[in-house]
């Protein structure tokens, strides 16, 4: 099943709504597609939010917010970061990639799969579950 949000970056709240309050969401878009400030949204607190590319993982009262620009999956495994996906929570992953999605699925872990895209002045996000 998949739906598919066309929304504005000030319009976020009909999907955060939608969207699971625990497992993984995985986030997938170009760069500058507005997936950090997706994670923004849904972690519901504007301020204290910043893209974890240099850490890859913040928490923010037991939400899990991961970025794996630089290494994929494999900077996670390789953090020993996989662990924390068991753990209770939400998890908000930018730049997921097929790897994570196989580990997810072998492992029988939640997952929300999140495309981005952009259009005009919209962005396109396209909603399933794995």
């Amino acid at each position: 099943m998949s739906k598919r949000y066309e929304l504005g970056l000030n319009e976020l709240d009909s999907l955060v709504k939608e969207l699971p309050n625990s497992g993984i969401i995985a986030l997938r878009g170009n760069l500058a597609s507005g997936k950090t400030t997706l994670s923004k949204a849904i972690i519901n607190n504007q301020n204290m939010v910043t893209s974890p590319t240099f850490s890859i993982m913040q928490e923010y009262d037991g939400i899990y917010h991961y970025d794996i620009y630089q290494g994929g999956f494999e900077a996670i495994k390789q953090n020993g970061l996989y662990e924390n996906l068991y753990e209770d929570g939400l998890h908000i992953i930018e730049w997921a990639d097929d790897k994570l999605l196989e580990f997810a699925s072998k492992n029988g872990l939640n997952i929300c799969i999140i495309d981005i895209e952009i259009c005009d002045n919209k962005r396109v996000y396209k909603v399933s579950y794995a």
